[in-house]
């Protein structure tokens, strides 16, 4: 969606002659084909003098030594030529358009099956590619209504082979060295074949696998109704891909364009809008079209030859936008110079209007300035990635620690309890002698009780004894006292220990969540691309953007949109996903990690959904004896836009 045509004609090309490699190797080999297909026009840089310059080829000469030679005229200020040469095809620096990982990402996007790799069947047809498989796999594969179909008489024919001279073992430890030797899709045909022989002899299957290969079983669990999205969109079905790519964009680098973040509601309501031109696509335009201006590329070059100032205003930004446009040449847009120069944006088709901000995205994604912001970021969030890393690593090495302190102070305290036990059974005289004492103590203390209460009856004969018996009882009083202090003392301590353990571990623990709460948000802040959560059984994709509360689903062949907007519609999507298959279960897993986030937004949005019924409630509820203020349309909330990240 993001590619340039000719670049994506060459993958799509790639991709169906190669269609037996490995994702990373599909995408070494179409990287080497991209840097390696140079032709006359192409402007790039070119060593001179232990120095590189801006060149252009203009002629590519007979290949010698197996290099090939270019002739290219050297570039100066304003792309003036300054003088030519040949060089080789090593002096020349290459560099690809895009990253590895977007590579990838459009090799996802562009096929429905890896390994063999398989085209979209509109995708295909767009390009003029066969749809047939290549020659390694005629003889085992062919598609059937746009799907792969293994030939099962071949199959058939290999496996009594195989089962008169080996057994299951050797089955498995062929399809190993298979994979070894990178035969990956005969080792697929032949795995998918053994499942469904397995099932028919009645061996278990080992989940996950192909999510239309599952089949329901007694031991599932109950699986709820899948809703359906809604597609109560504003413009039309075709358009909405394009929408969200242009909302995404500009809401995700809206400091780099300094443009104030926006709702997707709000744009999509100014986009439909046909009365007099809204601040908002004003804006946005003028935005990335000021972007296209400090990148110092084709746009600037063509302003600069109708010595436009560098600055946009809200009176002269259709005069740049139709430059752009005559700099573009494409024939669906250029028909819509004249209504613009008219002043008459709004009266544009929503898909000319949504076709000329894809164009400018285009050439944004392409300027120095945003890939300069990317390489940043990614270094950024590799930096924030390390970082996560080794708190978790130092986390657990914590967790360790503690486990094994725990272990060790539990081993230590049955050793001294049973080292106490042998000293009472061992060491007989010592003890013995301290019972006896305390025992005859005991005693005493009776008997010092006895005389005081026997005092009591002969006071005259028992003074002395009394005096004593006193005195004794004031000791033990004491005695008893002090105890207890030293208890409640010591019971209060603990208390005020263990209040302080557990706060500086409740603490702890909140600073750790902190940190990670704080590394989330600092890479979400470093915005690279939205990626879709994953696909369910029949390749359906569902996105989640930022600064909007809903889940949307697009249909494989992107033809359809829709969308789930309430928790209720969430829980029942996941209930609905079948983890035994591939697809399911990664959009699960995918979902249940971001459930949270996801809930939180939609609650959110249903709440200011319901507090808006329930405003215009009560003002239809008002008495007619006092005037109500007029009520203001969500719908037209887009006009009260202002961008206050706007530059001077």
């Amino acid at each position: 969606m993001m590619l340039g045509l000719f670049w994506s004609e060459v993958i799509v090309w790639e991709i169906s002659k190669l269609s037996i490699l490995t994702l990373k190797d599909l995408v070494t080999t179409i990287a080497a084909k991209l840097q390696q297909s140079l032709s006359e026009g192409n402007e790039l840089y070119g060593r001179k003098s232990n120095r590189v310059y801006p060149c252009k080829i203009v002629k590519v000469l007979e290949s010698k030594a197996d290099k090939t030679l270019y002739e290219v005229v050297w570039l100066g200020k304003d792309k003036k030529i300054t003088g030519n040469a040949v060089i080789s095809g090593d002096d020349l620096v290459r560099k690809l358009p895009f990253t590895r990982a977007v590579l990838k990402s459009f090799i996802r996007e562009s096929t429905y099956r890896s390994v063999p790799w398989v085209l979209h069947e509109n995708l295909a047809r767009k390009h003029g590619i066969s749809t047939n498989p290549p020659e390694v796999l005629r003889s085992k594969i062919f598609l059937q209504d746009g799907h792969i179909v293994c030939n099962r008489k071949r199959r058939k024919t290999e496996d009594d082979k195989q089962s008169t001279d080996d057994g299951n073992n050797d089955d498995l430890r062929e399809h190993k060295q298979k994979r070894l030797r990178g035969e990956k899709s005969e080792a697929l045909n032949t795995l998918n074949a053994d499942k469904e022989d397995d099932k028919l002899k009645g061996k278990p299957i080992k989940y996950p696998i192909e999510d239309l290969l599952v089949e329901a079983a007694a031991d599932d669990p109950i699986f709820t109704e899948r809703p359906s999205p809604s597609r109560d969109f504003n413009v039309p079905m075709d358009c909405v891909g394009d929408l969200l790519m242009v909302w995404d964009f500009c809401t995700s680098f809206s400091r780099l364009l300094h443009l104030c973040p926006f709702s997707l509601e709000d744009f999509e309501n100014a986009l439909c809008h046909k009365g007099s031109n809204s601040i908002l696509i004003v804006e946005s335009l003028s935005a990335l079209l000021r972007l296209l201006i400090k990148d110092n590329g084709d746009y600037f070059l063509a302003i600069q030859k109708k010595k436009r100032k560098s600055k946009i205003t809200v009176i002269t930004w259709t005069e740049y936008l139709c430059d752009f446009l005559e700099m573009v040449g494409f024939v669906e847009l250029s028909t819509c110079i004249t209504t613009i120069k008219r002043g008459h944006y709004g009266l544009l088709d929503i898909c000319a209007k949504l076709g000329i901000f894809r164009e400018l995205v285009n050439q944004a994604l392409a300027a120095d300035i945003v890939r300069e912001k990317l390489d940043k970021y990614i270094e950024e969030r590799q930096a924030l990635a390390a970082t996560r890393r080794e708190v978790a690593l130092e986390e657990g090495r914590k967790k360790r620690e503690e486990k094994e302190r725990l272990k060790v102070e539990s081993d230590g305290n049955g050793m001294v309890k049973g080292h106490g036990a042998e000293v009472v059974g061992t060491s007989s005289s010592e003890p013995v002698n301290h019972n006896h004492s305390r025992q005859n103590g005991h005693v005493a203390e009776k008997q010092n009780e006895k005389s005081l209460s026997s005092g009591q009856k002969h006071p005259s004969r028992n003074s002395g004894n009394n005096h004593v018996s006193v005195t004794l009882k004031n000791i033990k009083q004491q005695k008893v006292d002090v105890k207890v202090v030293l208890e409640n003392d010591s019971s209060e301590n603990g208390v005020r220990k263990q209040l302080k353990d557990e706060n500086n571990e409740a603490i702890e623990k909140r600073s750790k969540a902190q940190r990670k709460d704080y590394l989330e948000r600092e890479m979400e802040k470093r915005f690279i691309r939205t990626s879709p959560f994953g696909k369910d059984k029949y390749h359906n994709r569902y996105w989640f953007f930022r600064r909007d509360e809903r889940i949307f689903v697009e249909s494989s062949d992107s033809t359809e949109w829709g969308y789930y907007s309430a928790k209720d519609e969430l829980d029942a999507l996941m209930g609905s996903l079948n983890t035994k298959g591939e697809r399911e279960r990664a959009l699960k897993k995918q979902l249940g990690k971001y459930y949270t986030n996801i809930c939180s937004e939609l609650q959110k949005r249903s709440k200011e959904a319901a507090y808006r019924s329930a405003m215009e409630d009560s003002l239809l509820r008002r008495s007619n004896r006092v005037r109500a203020p007029p009520r203001e349309n969500p719908a037209l909330a887009f006009l009260k836009y202002v961008n206050k990240w706007k530059e001077d």
